[in-house]
C-alpha cells in the first residue's frame, strides 16, 4: 500500500517491485501482476502504477512484451549490450545537437 509519506506513490511501488526482484520473490521471466492488480494490491491509480512499472523497465529490470504483459528481466542477459547501443546512440545525438548550434550560432555570427 502507498503511504503518505511525501514520497510520490510511483516511487513507493517501484521500490518495492525492485526490492521484490532483487530478493527473488518476482524471479526472471516471471510476469508481473496486471497494472489493474497492483492498483488494487497498492491502493493507488493506474496511473500512478503504470508511472512505477515504466520507471522499471527505464531501468531495465523489466521488459514489456506487447499484448502478453511486462516480465521480470533475466539480469544476465545483456544488458550491457544495451547499454553500448544507447551510448552510441547519445553520442549520436550529442554530435548532431553539437553541429546544429555550431551552425546557429555562425549564422547569429554574420
Amino acid at each position: 500500500m502507498v503511504e503518505n509519506t511525501g514520497r510520490p506513490g510511483y516511487l513507493q511501488i517501484a521500490d518495492d517491485l525492485r526490492e521484490q526482484i532483487r530478493g527473488g520473490s518476482l524471479a526472471p521471466g516471471d510476469p508481473l501482476p496486471s497494472t489493474a492488480r497492483l492498483s488494487e494490491q497498492y491502493d493507488a491509480s493506474l496511473s500512478v502504477v503504470k508511472m512505477a512499472v515504466g520507471l522499471l523497465r527505464n531501468e531495465g529490470l523489466v521488459i514489456g512484451q506487447q499484448g502478453r504483459g511486462v516480465y521480470v528481466r533475466n539480469l544476465d542477459q545483456a544488458p550491457a549490450a544495451d547499454l553500448a547501443s544507447e551510448v552510441t546512440e547519445l553520442r549520436t545525438a550529442v554530435r548532431d545537437l553539437s553541429e546544429r548550434l555550431a551552425r546557429i550560432e555562425r549564422k547569429l555570427g554574420d
